[in-house]
């Protein structure tokens, strides 16, 4: 629907800009001094910051982030068939919404993150289309518990785990990575040896 008023919105900038065009002297008179500020500048704007919404609100989606050659692997790992592997079982399980798998764990990514986590975004756009990709991929810098416990912390599965008892006070300061025990994460690099989930609809 929003897509839908995006381009009602240039459409109609695109015939006023047209009929000013083609009848200037409209801007000789008040009215069409107005209509020129509204086509020129007040629709732009506003059909720019809908378009660059609705853009931002899409590239929370799995589909999104999956739509680039060199996270195929990635995407693929979420239906390894083993429950030891956290995205797999995260996504399998309904632990995460399917729809938002990626962005769900990685709140802090490209242009959901600061300023820099902008930055990095805007150079992957860059480098995806005017660059060569990559081989191997690698976070930027070591993840962090937080985007763990802002689901895990105070869920019972969590707070009644003897090691997460014990290590409580570590991994909530992030002394200590959820990654420490919790070894099996996006296998790329064997991603074709490995059996998969056959769920529904798939």
């Amino acid at each position: 629907m929003a897509n839908y008023a995006v381009v009602t919105l240039i459409a109609l900038s695109v015939l006023l800009v047209a009929l000013l065009l083609r009848r200037p002297s409209l801007t000789a008179i008040q009215g069409g001094k107005i209509l020129a500020f509204v086509a020129f500048f007040v629709l732009p704007v506003i059909a720019t910051a809908l378009g660059a919404s609705i853009h931002l609100e899409n590239s929370t989606s799995t589909q999104f982030c999956l739509s680039c050659h060199v996270m195929q692997k990635h995407g693929a790992s979420l239906y390894i068939d083993d429950p030891t592997y956290v995205p797999a079982a995260h996504f399998q399980n309904n632990r995460i919404p399917k729809d938002h798998a990626c962005y769900t764990c990685h709140t802090d990514y490209t242009m959901f993150g600061d300023v820099n986590a902008k930055m990095r975004g805007l150079r992957h756009l860059y480098v995806y289309y005017l660059a060569t990709p990559p081989a191997k991929l690698a976070l930027y810098e070591p993840f962090k518990n937080r985007e763990c416990l802002h689901c895990h912390d105070g869920a019972r599965s969590y707070e009644e785990t003897t090691p997460h008892k014990e290590m409580k006070e570590q991994l909530s300061s992030n002394d200590m990575s959820c990654l420490t025990c919790h070894v099996k994460i996006h296998d790329v690099a064997n991603i074709e040896k490995m059996k998969k989930w056959k769920g529904p609809g798939l």
